[in-house]
C-alpha cells in the first residue's frame, strides 16, 4: 500500500473527475445498507449498555459501531457488535482478521502517514509500529481482493451489492466506458491505487468524525431528557408495529426531522472537522459588507466554524444551547409526514434544511468540495438514535452527594470544558462520562 494511495492530493481536472467518480459512489443503495447496519449496531449496543449498571465506554463502543457500520458501507462485511469489554478480550484472537486490521490501521493512522507503510516494519521500531505494518498488509489484501472479485462480478454481470467498494469500482468503469480508455494523460476512470486511496479515506472519515460525533450527540442528550422523549415519540410514531431491523431506509428516514435535528445541532455544536480551504490557482475574491478583499492564489484558509456556528446573529440569543428544535419548522403535510401528524389537521413538522448559498451551517464542509459523505453520516446517525432512544433512556450517574440535576450539569460543563482536538475534535477524557441506561 502506497503512502500516496491513502492521501490523494487533486485539484482541476484531476480533482473533478476524481469528485464526480466517488461522488456517483455514495448513492441510495448504499444508503440502505447503512441504514440496516446502523440498526443492527446499535441495537447490540443497546443490549449490551443496558445489561449493567453503568458504563464509562461511550466512545469507545461508538467507535466500534462507526467501524462496523462503515465495514459493511464500504465492503459488504457485517459484523455483531461487541463492547469494549469484549473486545479487549478477544483482539488477540482476531489480530489478523479484516476488522481488528482496519481498525488499528484506523486508530494508529498518523505513524502511518508520517513514517510510510515499508518503514514501520523496522525491528528497531515499537512493537505497535509492527503491529500497524501487519494491519496494513492485512487491510491491502483484502483491498485488492475486493478489488478483483468485484472486476469478476461486472464481467459476469452480476447483480450490484450496495456497498461503497461495488459503486467505486462500477462507476469508475462506467466511467472509461462513456469516456473511452483510460490511457494516457486523458485517463476518465480511477486507477486501482487511486481506488484504494478513496476507500482509505472513506473509511477514515466516516469512521472517526462520526463516532466521535455520536459520543458526545449522547452525552449531551443525557444531559436532557425531554429531548430524548422527544425523539421517543417520534421513533415510536414512524416504527409503530415495526422491529427496528425490519425497517426500511426509504420510509422510515424522510420522516424522523427531530432525529435529524439531533444530529445536525450537535455537528453545529461540535464540529468534528475543521477543514482547510485553498484559494487553489488563482486570487479568489471575498466580498465583505460593500468591500471586496482578493486573497492571493495557493492560500489556505481554515474558517471559524465555532464563531459562525455560534453566533447569535444566525443562531439567536440561545446559540449556544443545545436545542434541535431550531432545526424543525412547521408546514403542510407531505408524503413523509408522520402518521400521527397526518391524522391531524394542524401544520405539521419538517427539517429545515439549511441552504447551500450563504449558509451560517457548514459542519460537513461546503460548496463544490462540500463532504460527499455527508448523507451517510447523517443516515448513520439517525439510524443508532433510533435504535438506542426508541425503548431506552439516559441518565449521567450522579457523584456522592449529587441529585440527578447536578449531574447533569456536571456531564454539560465536562463537555463543553473537555472537547478538543486530537486529530478531530473529540472528548479528551470521555471514560469521565459514567452513564446509566434504562429501559422507558
Amino acid at each position: 500500500m502506497k503512502i500516496e494511495s491513502l492521501t490523494p492530493q487533486t485539484d482541476g481536472p484531476q480533482w473533478q473527475r476524481h469528485r464526480r467518480i466517488t461522488a456517483s459512489s455514495f448513492n441510495e443503495r448504499v444508503n440502505q445498507r447503512v441504514w440496516t447496519e446502523s440498526i443492527f449496531q446499535s441495537t447490540g449496543l443497546i443490549q449490551n449498555w443496558s445489561q449493567k449498571s453503568s458504563i464509562n465506554s461511550v466512545a469507545v463502543d461508538t467507535r466500534t459501531v462507526s467501524l462496523h457500520v462503515m465495514s459493511g458501507a464500504v465492503f459488504g462485511k457485517s459484523y455483531p457488535f461487541r463492547g469494549a469489554d469484549e473486545a479487549s478480550s478477544s483482539a488477540k484472537e482476531d489480530s489478523s482478521s479484516y476488522g481488528e486490521a482496519l481498525r488499528i490501521v484506523l486508530d494508529r493512522c498518523i505513524p502511518l502517514v508520517v513514517l510510510g507503510r515499508k518503514n514501520l516494519s523496522n525491528p528497531w521500531l515499537p512493537k505497535s509500529f509492527r503491529e500497524l505494518y501487519q494491519a496494513t498488509s492485512i487491510f491491502q489484501e483484502h483491498m485488492t481482493k475486493a478489488y478483483e472479485d468485484e472486476k469478476r462480478a461486472m464481467l459476469r454481470n452480476d447483480k450490484l451489492e450496495n456497498n461503497l467498494m461495488t459503486s467505486l469500482v462500477r462507476a469508475s468503469q462506467a466511467n472509461v466506458d462513456q469516456k473511452g480508455s483510460t490511457t494516457g494523460s486523458h485517463q476518465e476512470g480511477l486507477t486501482e491505487e487511486e481506488v484504494y486511496g478513496n476507500v482509505f479515506v472513506f473509511n477514515f472519515a466516516g469512521h472517526d468524525a462520526t463516532a466521535n460525533s455520536l459520543a458526545i450527540g449522547i452525552c449531551l442528550l443525557a444531559t436532557r431528557p425531554d429531548i430524548q422523549d422527544w425523539i421517543a415519540e417520534e421513533i415510536n410514531a414512524v416504527l409503530a408495529g415495526v422491529d427496528s431491523k425490519e425497517s426500511s431506509y426509504e420510509t422510515a428516514f424522510p420522516r424522523l426531522p427531530r432525529c435529524l435535528a439531533v444530529v445536525f445541532e450537535t455537528v453545529r455544536l461540535y464540529t468534528a472537522v475543521a477543514i482547510a480551504k485553498s484559494t487553489g490557482s488563482s486570487p479568489q475574491p471575498l466580498k465583505l459588507g460593500t468591500h471586496t478583499v482578493l486573497i492571493p492564489k495557493k492560500t489556505v484558509i481554515i474558517p471559524n466554524y465555532s464563531a459562525l456556528h455560534t453566533h447569535p446573529r444566525y443562531w439567536g440569543h440561545d446559540s449556544l444551547e443545545f436545542e434541535p428544535s431550531r432545526w424543525i419548522t412547521l408546514g403542510p403535510h407531505t408524503s413523509t409526514t408522520n402518521d400521527s401528524q397526518a391524522s391531524s389537521s394542524h401544520p405539521v413538522e419538517h427539517f429545515k434544511e439549511p441552504s447551500s448559498r450563504n449558509s451560517p451551517f457548514v459542519g460537513w464542509s461546503g460548496g463544490a468540495r462540500s463532504c460527499p459523505g455527508r448523507k451517510l453520516a447523517q443516515v448513520e446517525s439517525v439510524g443508532v438514535l433510533v435504535g438506542l432512544f426508541r425503548d431506552y433512556k439516559v441518565k449521567p450517574v450522579p457523584l456522592a452527594g449529587e441529585d440527578d440535576g447536578m449531574a447533569k450539569a456536571r456531564l454539560l460543563e465536562q463537555i463543553r470544558m473537555d472537547t478538543g482536538m486530537r486529530l478531530l475534535l473529540q472528548m479528551l477524557h470521555p471514560e469521565r462520562a459514567v452513564l446509566e441506561w434504562r429501559r422507558r
